[in-house]
């Protein structure tokens, strides 16, 4: 079966755009989950991760803060915390850019998803330039490969470069690699057990 990158470029006879062709197919996407495996300077975080438009996010730790849960509600604008599990002392309401739920890379919840991803990746190749090498495999699977660097010494949230690997039928990111300016890598993350337009329900987000 070709993917549908693969078959807008057979429909339209043009060199298929990877990036734009996962924006186009996330427009779509209601909802996922994803383990996110992520390592950085700082260490390593898994998390389950759950996603509902238009913006409710449930963060499930695994490693560090085993047990904890985070949930942000995009109507209420907050961020509810159970540092030891949902229903478990203490519960904190907290805004999206609280540090003590921010990183040293300047993540925020409630800009997490992989919509934002992509637009980020857009940004910085509007001006700068896109790099595909077509097909790959990563970690047995196969995979859309392309990497975004933004012109000159243009960067967004410290990000000058991105090295993508999609899934060839979903074009939802498996592995994203963020670069500096230096070229060096300032995180590595890795989504696994995918699962796209499920029904999450809302008690998910409102326990």
């Amino acid at each position: 079966m070709l993917s549908a990158l693969m078959l807008a470029a057979t429909l339209t006879g043009t060199p298929p755009d990877p990036l734009a062709g996962a924006i186009e197919q996330y427009r779509a996407v209601t909802s996922y989950s994803v383990t996110i495996h992520s390592m950085h300077a700082d260490g390593e975080e898994n998390i389950r991760y759950y996603y509902k438009k238009p913006g409710f996010v449930r963060m499930e730790f695994i490693r560090p803060h085993a047990g904890a849960v985070l949930i942000y509600n995009p109507h209420t604008r907050k961020v509810r915390l159970w540092p030891f599990g949902v229903k478990h002392f203490p519960e904190l309401d907290l805004s999206p850019d609280n540090p003590l739920i921010g990183n040293s890379r300047g993540q925020r919840v409630d800009r997490s998803d992989v919509g934002v991803l992509l637009e980020n990746a857009r940004a910085l190749r509007d001006g700068g330039k896109l790099d595909s090498s077509g097909p790959d495999i990563i970690a047995g699977r196969k995979a859309v490969y392309f990497a975004v660097t933004g012109a000159g010494n243009f960067e967004i949230g410290g990000v000058h470069r991105y090295e993508l690997w999609l899934d060839p039928e979903s074009l939802f990111p498996l592995r994203v690699v963020s670069r500096d300016l230096r070229n060096a890598v300032i995180e590595t993350v890795t989504m696994d057990a995918a699962k796209i337009n499920t029904a999450l329900p809302d008690s998910l987000f409102n326990p």
